[in-house]
């Protein structure tokens, strides 16, 4: 079942019905009303928890801090969504809905469907995370105005990340290949490491220093701290200061261009692995 050759039109269409498909199956299991209330009522439920331990730290120091924690707990989410988007349809049309093989038969290139496929996810991480920015501007005074955000520095910083955390997901994908059906916390794992290291919540100051060496080798910690400038203007502690917005978009680009090759370096390992072991119709019922 090797790939086909294709061009990138092929590639496109594969990639638009992956993602139609997962639009699909992300949102087929309640009907609109219901899914609608769910995707706004959760991420401001999951943030109400990290601004309660704030609130009852307490202190100039955790005031100081909050804008930059509820900025960054709210654009982390795309980082488990997205991973588990990408990495889990290894595992749901395996084990669940067992399709795999006759997709690896019929689209252009399973990377390009396995992208597609994180699309849904992304669309509806967008909603929560809008609503999180207005539930913190209007009632926790968090300072988000649309005047105030650097535009140039978002730009530049975003869509790097996103690509980073789907070449993660794809790092994952490829060991879900090879895993047994119980492989589902295997993104939850990952996401909640980067959620320590990568300083969503906690300055990396706080961290021991041989963690805080850790954190800096990863791309989203600069991803991170790159949306957190623009959108409040200033770092989060002091870890970080020193890096301009440039440093800052430098670090990251070449960090997350060594993430993605990585990453598809990877899993097409792991799928040669996997063809070769007979794994991509195999059922593991443990």
């Amino acid at each position: 079942m090797s790939e086909r050759p294709v061009d990138w039109r092929d590639n496109l269409r594969t990639f638009r019905m992956a993602a139609w498909l997962g639009w699909q199956v992300e949102s087929n299991w309640a009907d609109p009303l219901l899914f609608a209330v769910y995707s706004l009522l959760k991420p401001v439920a999951a943030a109400m928890i990290l601004v309660v331990i704030y609130r009852i730290v307490g202190g100039e120091t955790a005031e100081a801090l909050f804008p930059g924690m509820y900025v960054g707990n709210a654009l982390f989410m795309y980082v488990g969504a997205l991973m588990f988007g990408v990495s889990w349809v290894i595992m749901e049309d395996r084990e669940f809905y067992q399709v795999l093989k006759y997709i690896y038969v019929a689209s252009s290139g399973i990377l390009w469907y396995l992208a597609g496929r994180a699309v849904a996810k992304f669309l509806v991480t967008t909603v929560a995370v809008l609503v999180l920015f207005f539930f913190g501007r209007s009632l926790l005074g968090v300072p988000l105005t649309w005047s105030g955000i650097n535009w140039g520095l978002f730009a530049a910083v975003f869509p790097l990340g996103i690509l980073t955390t789907v070449a993660m997901g794809l790092l994952l994908a490829g060991v879900m290949l090879l895993a047994a059906r119980h492989g589902e916390g295997y993104a939850e794992s990952v996401a909640g490491a980067l959620f320590l290291l990568c300083g969503v919540v906690f300055p990396l100051d706080v961290l021991p220093t041989w963690l805080q060496a850790v954190g800096k080798v990863l791309p989203l910690t600069y991803w991170v701290e790159g949306l957190r400038r623009a959108f409040l203007q200033q770092p989060f502690g002091t870890a970080l200061a020193s890096y301009s917005n440039a440093a800052l978009i430098a670090v990251l680009a070449v960090s997350s261009a060594v993430t993605m090759s990585a990453a598809v370096l990877f899993y097409r390992s792991m799928d040669r692995m996997a063809r070769r072991r007979g794994l991509l119709d195999q059922l593991t019922e443990h």
